[in-house]
């Protein structure tokens, strides 16, 4: 598979073309952000470690019966994925409070919610991401009615799959959020699945293994992450 033209960069990914017009590469790359691009740094070592951790995750959810973008690992840094037409908004679950449901509810972190909490935000960085709920999905055009569903179905399929899998290397998936794309008449998990999308804490110790680490200037980012790899049975050269 060729890599062809750059179509889109992120704040921690690239997104080339290849000589499939199916299939895309990403690379990931050790550049960090946070606070909508506010905070920057590059951290060596993230790009290989996220691309290895979201193949593993991808390809878990595959075998739960999951549909995602992923195709293979093409090297360290880079994987073939589908070439999905995305809707832009992301899907974010909660098991337990922390973040900016604290922040908008006035409720204490730590808090392990009865039932998990599913949220809609649209993908927008110049308005910061704002909460917004299925009527506006539907009402703007983002997704059919349809498509709503199977996203709220696949989120939480992927909770479900995903929980057992972090509780048993002693990790606790505190949240996440997913996104989806078109592929052809299919809703399919696309972007990516690693600590820089989701929440993990050491089961024990509630220690942080995911991207709070830089939004809070705790240190060990790349490290943290490797730990959490790690104990999935990750191997990352």
């Amino acid at each position: 598979m060729k890599r062809r033209d750059l179509l889109y960069t992120g704040k921690a990914k690239s997104v080339f073309r290849t000589d499939d017009d199916q299939k895309l590469l990403i690379e990931f790359r050790d550049d960090t952000s946070a606070f909508d691009g506010r905070k920057t740094e590059a951290l060596s070592r993230k790009g290989t470690v996220n691309n290895h951790f979201n193949a593993f995750i991808m390809q878990h959810l595959e075998a739960a019966g999951i549909p995602t973008h992923f195709e293979s690992l093409v090297d360290d840094t880079q994987s073939l994925v589908k070439f999905l037409d995305m809707i832009p908004v992301e899907c974010v679950v909660r098991n337990i409070t922390t973040g900016s449901i604290c922040r908008r509810l006035g409720v204490q972190e730590g808090i392990e919610l009865e039932a998990p909490t599913f949220e809609f935000f649209l993908k927008n960085d110049e308005l910061h991401d704002p909460m917004i709920n299925r009527y506006h999905i539907e009402s703007f055009g983002w997704a059919h009615a349809s498509e709503v569903e199977r996203m709220t179905e696949l989120t939480f399929a992927t909770n479900s799959a995903l929980v057992p899998l972090f509780r048993d290397a002693g990790i606790i998936l505190v949240d996440f959020k997913l996104e989806f794309g078109r592929f052809g008449d299919q809703i399919v998990l696309g972007d990516e699945f690693t600590p820089d999308g989701c929440r993990l804490w050491d089961s024990e110790t509630r220690e942080k293994l995911d991207k709070d680490r830089f939004r809070q200037d705790l240190g060990d980012v790349v490290e943290s992450y490797e730990i959490a790899a790690s104990r999935l049975g990750i191997s990352i050269p």
